[in-house]
């Protein structure tokens, strides 16, 4: 007679076939033939292309390949519609996102099933995940929209929004883009991917049936030329797009200098870590979910297991025997965990990368189990042995393939952690809430699951560091990617130069009188130029007053060493940040008067008291915000918390303004400095001394040697150096130059640094409005979103 555990092993899941009745009566009503939603018309299906069904290769329907002429079209009847939408008012948009939402949920398991047919991603999936998400994100922005007056009183909607999304989670992606946009007033041209499309025509269906006005959303279909059409037209003012690095670094370099708001959430590298006093066994649940899931085409999947030394094995056995439970067939049935793969050219991609890994030898590990033979399938996949720079583990495989490997202490495993080029998710498992939440604030990346895996909300922001793009979506912050500071509209059309009065020349003007001669302030000293050279400054009545260092590249690269070195100011505490940045000001008060001779005679201003007192004054405003800009706790759906930090960027390098010398550096380096950045600034190129005066009230306020650095010279030459550097975070630039911001947003597409222009404009760096607030913090900042579960 068997026993219990053979009956067990002998039993097996039926089938559970979901029907396709009703998605095929939708297709069958359009004859399987689609054409663009444009100004809430459909236009006559035209140069078509076929959309497949992955699990089986047959055709579903026939999709437009829009033209640059139908993307004109969209995007004309986007910008007449954006005034009226507007002026429909928060309530009137919150009653029609209300009304999607509804529609969403009702008809949820057509959607479900058309999202399955198209994309090859299990019924459960698209069933319990992705739709209702998608709803939720509808029904939390229609909220949004109805607070906007109170909640985002200083902003305005963009204008006229180009959405471009990947095939992996169409429908989400575009509930993701479209509610904040449509939330905030814009109006949108949507791009889905050229694979799935299906899904995004339904949508723009139940736009009709939600009274949505005409040209409020306009959906066009094709490939990437389409895509690239949306990208430089000059209609489009804000960009928001999902997808690969590569495309990123694209699009980051053909929007530099338009002006343009642009949002990129790219690929990703994913840690998922495991601490040997971690529930194993829930882990193993998680990293199913965390790799599995979509079949690994997940922008965020934990691609990368890290585990403790001590249970490395015992993980692995435990993992080796789920991975052998795992069933992989069609997606329509509901007992299945693994669906298609979305086209056979992805099959041969995540193929080819996994024989490299068996050729460089690495173990593959791949359970044994019955694969369709029609359409795109893989089996999930553990890689082990493999070596931290190996292809395998440091590229985006985007498949159901898992890259393995130990640690042994917290720091260990917080250095695999980062090294990759990415940052946009991590999972840490650990009973110990103390070494979590030690960790999670330590990974670079913008979401870290603590005790879980691919948890999302839209109240959550989500979105990456460094090549996994930058921006948010969801959340409060991802509310004002798609806003406009309104001070920004009332910032001169050029830099504003002071009226001149009467110079109190400073010196005899005799150039070998005393060597007056500034250096260079890197790592907490005055240093001497690497090119040995230096450059005269004269006054407004053209007297020479002095020289400052003409600084290169490899000033720049001593000043970027020096301030990583100084990581210690961002782990500081606000408070101590705060106390630094008033001394700052203290010491500067003292030495007014000298400060203000100084830049009446180098600008001639008539009142360079108000420009010194306004400056002592920017640095108490930053040193407040200092330990106020918090972040935020939100309770999503889930059982647990998550805490959204405002972190620091990094290394910031700035670019300063000529006019107001002295007060523009500190409005620019304040910010920056208060919330625990360090600093490379180049001060302005035809008034430095404003800045190097400042080094001794440095030395005597006890800001950290490196925390600052100041290169003097060249503005276009140390901004081009900075923006390609790879270990700078971010570039500002706002010294009136439209070419060369355009060019430190084209060089930094490079490592997609995150970059803050003033484009030709200019700034009234006076009024607090343009030079302050949660607008100016924003930009020096990140935002990092912990999820903490508790109790069950």
């Amino acid at each position: 007679m068997p026993t219990i555990n053979e009956i067990l092993q002998t039993m097996d899941y039926g089938p559970a076939p979901e029907s396709t009745k009703e998605a095929q009566t939708w297709l069958d009503q359009h004859e399987s033939r689609f054409g663009l939603f444009i100004d809430n018309a459909w236009t006559a299906a035209a140069d078509t292309f076929a959309s497949t069904n992955p699990a089986n290769g047959k055709e579903l329907a026939q999709i437009t390949q829009a033209s640059s002429d139908d993307v004109d079209r969209a995007v004309a009847a986007a910008r007449r519609a954006q005034p009226g939408w507007v002026a429909l008012g928060g309530h009137g948009r919150a009653r029609v996102m209300y009304a999607l939402a509804r529609l969403l949920q009702k008809h949820a398991r057509l959607f479900a099933v058309i999202e399955t047919l198209d994309n090859g991603k299990t019924i459960r999936e698209t069933r319990d995940a992705d739709l209702p998400l998608a709803a939720r994100h509808f029904y939390h922005h229609a909220g949004w929209a109805q607070l906007q007056s109170e909640e985002f009183a200083d902003y305005r909607a963009v204008g006229v929004v180009g959405q471009i999304v990947p095939w992996n989670f169409p429908l989400l992606m575009l509930a993701w883009k479209i509610a904040p946009a449509l939330a905030a007033g814009n109006t949108v041209v949507f791009k889905p991917a050229e694979f799935t499309s299906l899904t995004a025509l339904l949508f723009a269906e139940i736009c009709q049936q939600a009274g949505v006005p005409a040209g409020v959303v306009n959906i066009v279909t094709g490939d990437g030329r389409v895509g690239e059409a949306i990208v430089n037209h000059p209609g489009i003012d804000k960009l928001a797009f999902t997808g690969s690095t590569e495309v990123g670094r694209i699009i980051r370099q053909a929007t530099a200098g338009s002006g343009k708001k642009l949002s990129l959430e790219l690929g990703g590298k994913s840690p998922f870590i495991v601490f040997e006093d971690a529930d194993l066994d829930a882990a193993v649940e998680g990293l199913v979910d965390s790799i599995w899931f979509n079949q690994g085409q997940v922008c965020c999947a934990g691609s990368r297991l890290l585990v403790q030394e001590s249970v490395e094995q015992r993980f692995y056995a435990k993992l080796r025997a789920r991975m052998d439970n795992l069933r992989v067939g069609s997606p329509l049935d509901k007992s299945m965990d693994i669906g298609a793969l979305v086209d056979p050219v992805q099959h041969q991609r995540i193929h080819g990368l996994v024989e490299s890994a068996r050729a460089e030898g690495c173990t593959i590990y791949q359970p044994v189990c019955e694969m369709p033979t029609s359409g795109s399938w893989f089996p999930p996949t553990l890689i082990t042995g493999a070596s931290t720079s190996a292809g395998i583990a440091q590229t985006e495989i985007f498949g159901p393939v898992l890259v393995a490997m130990s640690f042994r202490t917290p720091v260990e495993a917080v250095q695999l952690a980062n090294n990759t080029v990415y940052g946009l998710a991590a999972c840490v498992w650990s009973e110990s809430i103390s070494l979590a939440l030690d960790v999670a604030p330590q990974i670079k990346a913008g979401v870290v699951w603590i005790n879980t895996a691919n948890q999302f909300d839209a109240a959550c922001g989500f979105g990456g560091y460094r090549e996994s793009g930058f921006g948010r979506e969801g959340g409060k912050e991802g509310m004002y990617e798609y806003m406009v500071a309104l001070a920004e509209d009332a910032r001169p059309a050029a830099p504003v130069v002071e009226a001149q009065g009467k110079v109190r020349q400073s010196g005899s003007g005799d150039l070998f009188a005393i060597d007056r001669t500034a250096k260079l302030y890197i790592g907490g000293k005055q240093a001497r130029p690497d090119g040995a050279y230096s450059r005269a400054i004269h006054g407004a009545g053209g007297a020479f007053i002095g020289e400052v260092g003409e600084g290169n590249r490899k000033d720049i690269r001593n000043a970027v060493e020096a301030a990583h070195k100084a990581y210690g100011w961002a782990k500081a505490t606000s408070h101590n940040r705060a106390q630094v940045l008033y001394y700052i000001a203290e010491n500067l008060a003292i030495r007014a008067e000298e400060f203000a001779n100084r830049l009446a005679a180098m600008t001639g201003s008539k009142d360079p008291q108000r420009e010194v007192q306004a400056s002592i004054e920017r640095l108490f405003y930053y040193a407040a915000w200092a330990d106020k800009y918090d972040g935020l706790a939100h309770q999503p759906p889930m059982h647990g918390i998550t805490v959204a930090l405002n972190e620091p960027v990094g290394v910031i390098g700035i670019i300063c303004p000529n006019e107001a010398p002295l007060l523009g550096f500190i409005s620019l380096v304040a910010p920056a400095l208060a919330l625990g950045n360090r600093v490379v600034a180049v001060p302005s190129e035809a008034f430095p001394l404003a800045a190097t005066d400042l080094y001794q009230v440095l030395d005597t306020s006890d800001l950290p040697g490196g925390a600052l650095n100041i290169v003097t010279g060249s503005a276009d030459e140390l901004a081009r150096t900075l923006a390609s550097h790879a270990d700078v975070d971010a570039v500002w630039r706002h010294d009136g130059s439209p070419d060369g911001c355009a060019e430190v947003e084209r060089l930094s597409a490079g490592s997609l640094k995150r970059t803050w222009v003033g484009g030709g404009k200019g700034r009234d760096w006076y009024d607090t409005r343009q030079a302050g607030g949660r607008a100016v913090l924003a930009h020096a900042s990140q935002v990092k979103n912990v999820w903490i579960p508790y109790g069950v």
